[in-house]
């Protein structure tokens, strides 16, 4: 049965396969439990009522991935979006977040409008080859900075920004040790290399004393009542056509191209895009990542969106919707099980990022680098991400360069409608913001 729901062979992978992809993927934003909990409390929200709607919507979002889109993919609220949702939108502009639930309803709406009509694949796939190689290398290039960020391998500096960690500390060398033992494992094709070294280093934390075991296997999951259809969209509507405009404008240009890029770059991880560089299957994804959008804003959290963490799985042979389901299950019995799922250190899980992060860099080799009007718009989008740690915001420089560049050297035939679209609508944003 599950072979002909998921397409199993077609696929070339099996059950065995895919649960452990899902379960990997799964422990790779796992702290997304602990974190997406804690930012929405800045911003008024009941911390157990949002641990609660996490789990859901990061449940909801990858089994209508897995089911409908038959895609390797995970959703959970998505980082960055939960930010903005709490320090810029609540805390900064004074909205309840009752209201900005709204917004993100709303837009999770158009998601799906758009997601149904032509309009969203059609953008999508009008992305250059050269920005969708970029993309996939980018986000390498960011997890990589994330893993090293969890690894504590680097940390924040006033003077230069970011600085060399403490590299003596025993979770440095925990996390050191594991991303070798998971590319030894990888390379004599081991089964379940990523899984194997997270469990290690987390063992291995708990021996020394670093990591407490959990004093229990379940728990009682807390009440959803507070967010749960807490949103007020009479007071969304009330706010005034210019910030409505420009909540709806923000919510849905990030999601969008964050999306878009995430889609991209783990497709072509799994190696799922056709001869033209273009995803097959385009639409199910949108309509699965939208719908998620909804869902999430109504059990109460932040833009549901897909994760980058996936590609951790799809490392590990994740090749169908079987993967995002067993994500889906696992997030459902982390409403159980949260004091296991949270046992699991930041620095266990960074070097199954790290190592992820290097082998997605391997687009870079399909850059045409004799072009300079394609490499180096490649180049800004591949550094932006990292740096302004946002894909959506990578993708917008790597866009608005795109057709200065391709304009200034008078090959401006080569840009796309899409295209001229995407990098004016980043200018605005950017302009506005």
């Amino acid at each position: 049965m599950l072979n002909r729901l998921f397409r199993l062979e077609e696929n070339g992978t099996t059950v065995r396969t895919e649960l452990v992809a899902g379960l990997t993927t799964f422990l790779t934003m796992a702290y997304i439990i602990v974190v997406n909990p804690g930012i929405l409390a800045a911003a008024g929200m009941d911390q157990g009522a949002v641990f609660v709607a996490t789990c859901l919507a990061a449940a909801v979002g990858s089994l209508i991935m897995g089911l409908y889109a038959n895609y390797p993919i995970a959703l959970a609220p998505g980082m960055g979006l939960n930010a903005f949702f709490a320090f810029v939108v609540v805390n900064g502009m004074g909205i309840s977040w009752q209201i900005a639930l709204a917004a993100v309803l709303v837009s999770g709406v158009l998601f799906v409008i758009l997601s149904v009509l032509p309009f969203r694949a059609w953008l999508v796939n009008s992305i250059p080859r050269s920005q969708k190689l970029a993309i996939a290398a980018g986000i390498g290039l960011f997890l990589g900075f994330i893993g090293l960020k969890a690894a504590g391998a680097i940390v924040a500096s006033s003077a230069t920004f970011v600085t060399v960690g403490d590299l003596t500390s025993l979770p440095v060398l925990l996390a050191a040790l594991g991303f070798v033992l998971m590319v030894a494992l990888d390379y004599k094709g081991i089964p379940g290399a990523i899984i194997i070294g997270i469990l290690a280093v987390t063992a291995g934390a708990v021996a020394l004393g670093l990591s407490r075991s959990p004093d229990a296997l379940m728990s009682v999951p807390p009440s959803i009542a507070p967010t749960f259809m807490a949103l007020d969209l009479p007071g969304f509507f009330a706010l005034g056509a210019g910030v409505v405009m420009a909540l709806l404008f923000s919510f849905l240009l990030v999601d969008l191209f964050d999306t878009a890029g995430t889609l991209v770059g783990l497709a072509h991880q799994a190696d799922m895009l056709d001869e033209e560089g273009n995803l097959p299957k385009l639409g199910p994804a949108l309509v699965a990542d939208s719908t998620a959008t909804v869902a999430g804003a109504v059990l109460g959290t932040s833009t549901t969106t897909s994760y980058i963490e996936s590609a951790a799985g799809i490392r590990a042979g994740g090749r169908t919707g079987l993967t995002a389901v067993t994500v889906g299950g696992c997030f459902l019995l982390a409403l159980l099980f949260s004091p296991l799922a949270t046992a699991i250190p930041a620095y266990a899980t960074a070097p199954a990022i790290l190592f992820v992060a290097c082998v997605m860099t391997r687009a870079l080799a399909e850059i045409d680098w004799d072009d300079i009007t394609e490499f180096l718009p490649a180049m800004v989008t591949m550094l932006a991400m990292p740096l302004t740690f946002s894909i959506a915001t990578g993708i917008g420089f790597g866009f608005i360069a795109y057709v200065a560049i391709k304009l200034a050297c008078g090959r401006a035939r080569d840009v796309g409608a899409a295209v001229w679209l995407t990098a004016a609508a980043f200018l605005l944003h950017f302009v506005t913001k």
